[in-house]
């Protein structure tokens, strides 16, 4: 079905693609490559939400060439009007001869009838080629779209025995300078950066992106664009003072107690808050996700305590683990990476699947998708 000059377009529009991996959000992450005669004539990649989308970029830079090319493209083309024109239609208004696109927009709005509009217009279109690698660039916006909540992704810092922290609560620093200078670029790739309370009454935590010298990372003019960072407050403790609250970025603090005057003066420092209560009094940590992503957040890093780790894992919400392991060890009387309780049958522990396992600097990161 695809050649192997198909699969080398398409390779090189998920490369571009990737270029867009902190600046798309809340949109994917979409690379284009136009191909005639067995020559690219064009690329192009997005950049940033709502500036033009990759099949535009291409298609000025193949110009008149564009006419009777193949257009390789990692997500379906838009058939909508958003912030920009539908990309269908620009591919239809260049007159290309074939598309192929690696998966289909899970998007309602698109879902299909961008495929479906340009095949009316009489070009060829082919969908599937190296789908796993599309779907894995925009997995967070894939889950925004099926299943109505971002991707959560846990960032925990530990020894080689599992450990957090001191008994005492010390932490810094557990990992190495490589390690956290590589948890940047996870922060840079996310939506919103989420901790509890805990961590911020802690360490004063400030969960924005620096130190980033990455060219992907500063975007366009506007530069490096800062995640939403995120705490969870369910009686509304956090200082006024906290870091947390100035340092680059906006911020979002859930509570679960209302509290107006405390609200009034976060709201005064540029900070939202939420209330979202479950039964017992907590922050209900499923409408967390589901308010998270009807404000457009497809990743979501959690960087939180032993509490707020387990209570995330025993929700069954934690789509994946990443683990940075010192190889050092800090006795059973530190603290623990998560608070599951007493699991008293096999059947009750939380299976993981490997993904990746890379050095970084003197440490291990351990990629782990949690098995549902």
């Amino acid at each position: 079905m695809f050649s192997a000059q198909d699969s080398i377009g398409m390779a090189q529009a998920l490369r571009l693609a990737e270029q867009g991996l902190y600046g798309t959000s809340p949109n994917p992450r979409v690379g284009c490559v136009l191909v005639r005669d067995g020559e690219v004539v064009g690329t192009g990649w997005h950049q940033r939400a709502g500036e033009p989308h990759a099949e535009v970029h291409a298609l000025r830079a193949a110009g008149e060439a564009a006419r009777g090319a193949t257009a390789y493209v990692t997500l379906e083309p838009c058939s909508h009007h958003g912030r920009t024109p539908p990309c269908a239609e620009s591919l239809i208004e260049a007159r290309v001869a074939r598309v192929v696109v690696a998966v289909q927009d899970p998007n309602p709005e698109v879902a299909g009838a961008g495929i479906a509009r340009l095949r009316a217009a009489g070009i060829a279109v082919e969908c599937g080629l190296m789908e796993t690698e599309a779907r894995e660039l925009n997995i967070g916006f894939f889950a925004r779209m099926t299943r109505g909540m971002p991707w959560l992704r846990n960032k925990i810092a530990m020894s080689l025995d599992g450990r957090t922290a001191l008994g005492n609560g010390k932490s810094q620093w557990i990992t190495g300078d490589a390690a956290r200078q590589d948890v940047q670029h996870w922060r840079a790739r996310s939506c919103a950066v989420l901790t509890g309370i805990g961590t911020v009454l802690a360490d004063d935590a400030r969960l924005n992106v620096r130190g980033i010298a990455h060219p992907m990372a500063m975007g366009s003019r506007e530069g490096l664009r800062q995640p939403l960072r995120v705490v969870l407050d369910s009686r509304l403790r956090i200082p006024l003072e906290a870091r947390v609250l100035y340092d680059g970025g906006d911020t979002l603090v859930y509570t679960a107690l209302p509290d107006a005057r405390k609200a009034a003066l976060l709201q005064n420092l540029g900070a939202t808050v939420a209330v979202v209560p479950d039964s017992k009094g907590q922050v209900d940590l499923p409408n967390v996700l589901r308010d998270l992503a009807q404000r457009g957040c497809n990743e979501v890093l959690v960087e939180a305590g032993s509490t707020l780790n387990g209570a995330w894992l025993r929700a069954g919400l934690v789509d994946e683990l990443l683990l940075y392991l010192a190889p050092q060890l800090l006795g059973d009387m530190a603290r623990g990476m998560a608070q599951l309780g007493e699991l008293t049958s096999l059947e009750q522990r939380v299976g993981l699947k490997w993904q990746d396992v890379r050095q970084v600097g003197n440490d291990l990161r351990i990629t782990a998708r949690v098995k549902k």
